[in-house]
């Protein structure tokens, strides 16, 4: 039976490698993102490969939103028993001058969005007594960032929020891990904030001891082998795809 999964924040970058990846297996993908156009071209491109999968559009931190998207996806594919909580913003704000609307927008789409998408989609996941989730964090909330608090923080509740499940959908054959990437270029959030960073990239590559600079199929790898039948006895784990930047 195929199964059929959710990706978030599916319109290019770590989202699109992932939903592209397990669309690739066999998994039935709903692709989810605000942008609706470029949604649809990753649905095409999976398509074309002869894999399944629909377009959604929705902001995950609205709740009728999410259930309105989830229900479009079953009414195609069935019960939804993998999901991937990949969409989030980012953003660099010296803390002295970051903001209550700033600090509450981030928590409110990277922390709440990711709340929200489980649950509404937990219910397939209780029924099947079969589920696999997993949370894309950021290597950020394991190393801290300079002048990105708040993303570090919303990012480092997900990996709590991670180990908090795991152990609580564990009985239910419910598998919850997270993924914190690690230096991932081509991404809609690093090129957007490339004149940002901190750290020029030929000396970054000096921190990373694989010297190179991750892609988006770097993570899809990751998300992929964690959502697949053998890695049942794979919960409440931080798997770092980061080139050894970060070790645990």
């Amino acid at each position: 039976m195929t199964k059929t999964a959710l990706v978030t924040g599916a319109a290019a970058g770590i989202g699109a490698a992932c939903a592209k990846r397990l669309a690739s297996e066999g998994v039935a993908v709903g692709v989810l993102d605000l942008d609706l156009a470029s949604v649809q071209k990753t649905v095409d491109e999976i398509t074309a490969a002869g894999g399944k999968a629909i377009a959604l559009q929705a902001n995950i931190a609205d709740r009728a939103q999410v259930v309105a998207a989830v229900g479009k996806l079953r009414d195609a594919f069935g019960p939804v028993t993998i999901v991937v909580n990949n969409a989030g913003i980012t953003g660099f704000v010296p803390f002295k001058e970051l903001t209550d609307e700033q600090w509450d927008r981030m928590l409110e789409i990277n922390l709440k969005g990711t709340f929200i998408v489980t649950q509404v989609c937990l219910a397939d996941m209780e029924a099947a007594k079969w589920g696999r989730i997993v949370n894309i964090s950021s290597s950020s909330a394991q190393t801290g960032a300079i002048t990105m608090a708040h993303y570090s923080a919303s990012k480092g509740a997900m990996i709590s929020m991670t180990r908090s499940l795991a152990q609580e959908l564990g009985p239910l054959g419910i598998t919850v891990n997270n993924i914190p990437p690690g230096s991932v270029m081509g991404t809609i959030m690093s090129e957007a904030n490339k004149q940002k960073f901190q750290i020029p990239e030929e000396v970054l590559l000096q921190t990373i001891p694989v010297r190179r600079m991750g892609v988006a199929d770097d993570i899809a790898n990751a998300c992929a082998w964690l959502c697949r039948e053998e890695t049942g006895y794979v919960t409440g784990q931080t798997i770092g795809v980061n080139g050894g930047r970060v070790v645990s």
